[in-house]
Parts: C-alpha cells; sequence; structure tokens
C-alpha cells in the first residue's frame, strides 16, 4: 500500500533517468508505474488511472505535448508535470497550454520534481467540504455553474470539458464575479506558486477558458488591458446577473 495512496506514471525513454525517478517516487512513498513511448504511455494511463503524469516531451513515437491533448481528448484529465531540455518560454507556453499542468526543465533535482508533484497532487485535491454543510455549494454566475464536488462546469445547461487547471482558474474568476483579477494575483491562487513573474502562462490558460465557456453570448471572460482578467457580464446586461 502506497504512503501517500497516489500512483504516478513515469513517461521517459531516457532509461537512468525513468529508473531514477521510479526509484525516488517509490521511496518517497507513491505507487510508481513506467512507460518508455507514447503508446505504453496511454495504455497505462487508460489501465492504472494514475493520480499524475510525469511526461517526456521528446519521446520516440511522439512528443509530450501531443500526447497530452490526446489524453484529454479521450476525457483523461490527470494532471501532467512535463519534464523537458527546452528551456524556451515558448516552449512552457506551449507545453501548458496544451493541458499540462507543470514544467520541470532538465537538467533537474529530483527533490524539485518531488516537490512540485506534491503542488500538484494538493492542488487536485483540494478539500471542497465546508463544516457548516459537509459540502461547498457550486459557484454561479450568469449560466455558468461550477461544482467542485463533482468537478463539473456548465454554461446554459451544456457541460464542458476542463482541464484541472481550466478548472480551477474558472474557479477563481467565479468566487469574485465582476472584480478585476490582476494577473500575478491569478498566479499565486490557481498555480500556487511563482513563474518567475511569466503573466503570459495567465494568457494562455484565459485564451483556451474563453474558447470554451464563451462559446456563446454573451462573453463573461472579459480583459482589462495592462491589470489582467474579469468575469462579468456586458455592460449593458450587467443588471441581469444573479445575486
Amino acid at each position: 500500500m502506497p504512503l501517500t495512496g497516489h500512483t504516478v506514471l513515469v513517461v521517459e525513454d531516457d532509461a537512468s533517468i525513468r529508473t531514477l525517478l521510479i526509484s525516488a517516487l517509490g521511496a518517497a512513498g507513491y505507487a510508481v508505474a513506467g512507460a518508455c513511448n507514447g503508446q505504453e504511455a496511454m495504455f497505462e494511463a487508460g489501465s492504472r488511472r494514475p493520480d499524475l503524469i510525469v511526461l517526456d516531451v521528446m519521446l520516440p513515437d511522439t512528443d509530450g505535448f501531443r500526447l497530452t491533448r490526446d489524453l484529454r481528448a479521450q476525457g483523461v484529465y490527470t494532471p501532467v508535470l512535463f519534464l523537458t531540455a527546452r528551456t524556451g518560454v515558448e516552449d512552457r507556453i506551449i507545453g501548458l497550454s496544451s493541458g499540462g499542468d507543470d514544467y520541470v526543465t532538465k537538467p533537474f533535482h529530483v527533490q524539485e520534481v518531488l516537490l512540485r508533484i506534491r503542488a500538484i497532487l494538493r492542488r487536485a485535491g483540494a478539500p471542497a467540504a465546508t463544516a457548516s454543510t459537509g459540502a461547498r455549494p457550486p459557484l454561479r454566475y450568469a449560466d455558468v455553474t461550477l461544482d467542485e464536488g463533482t468537478h463539473e462546469v456548465r454554461r446554459g445547461g451544456r457541460l464542458l470539458k476542463l482541464s484541472p487547471t481550466e478548472f480551477r482558474l474558472l474557479a477563481c474568476l467565479l468566487a469574485q464575479p465582476e472584480r478585476v483579477l490582476e494577473k500575478l494575483e491569478i498566479l499565486q491562487q490557481v498555480w500556487r506558486y511563482d513563474f518567475s513573474g511569466d503573466t503570459r502562462i495567465v494568457d494562455t490558460y484565459v485564451k483556451n477558458l474563453r474558447r470554451k465557456i464563451d462559446h456563446a453570448p454573451p462573453s463573461l471572460i472579459h480583459t482589462v488591458r495592462g491589470v489582467g482578467y474579469c468575469l462579468r457580464l456586458p455592460r449593458d446586461e450587467t443588471h441581469a446577473a444573479p445575486r
């Protein structure tokens, strides 16, 4: 029985790195599975249903970004931590916008990977209970409903598929409707650690979330240039927002 109660899938074609991570994760109390290519990763992700995937970007039969998009398309929203030798900001943005949750560059310290894994799992498993009711009521604004208990989001009654990070971002906006949230504030609330001020991560995720939420009028996610983002009805319809 794993000490943490969590299972981690390590997808890495370099056998030495894969063995190192599997050993370190096992010593930290995780149940661990390994895969050396995209095909094995898809099988393991489907059969084991891990709590988190540590995913190398460069694989012999695919790349981690494409593999993550394939998993999301099949309804698998397991958190993903990318490992890569690519250090460019654009690569990081592409990776996170494909549905990843975090990014560690090679060479890395194992302790950093363990800390990132704990942070992701902590966010994914944040308690949704309250002392008074035993369950947090759904967040609502206009025709959008977010239920943290069932991890479901609906707009106009239509069920939307969001990644874990998109879900947290929407929850952040819904918790403070009609208030402009600065990008650095969103980074702290949604990711809960420092991205070295790289607020383009927020821009990328808001763009993805807007595409899903604002599929029909009226648009709810608005940009306040030079500041951040706000969830609100258009100005001439704000009076219709439920209180």
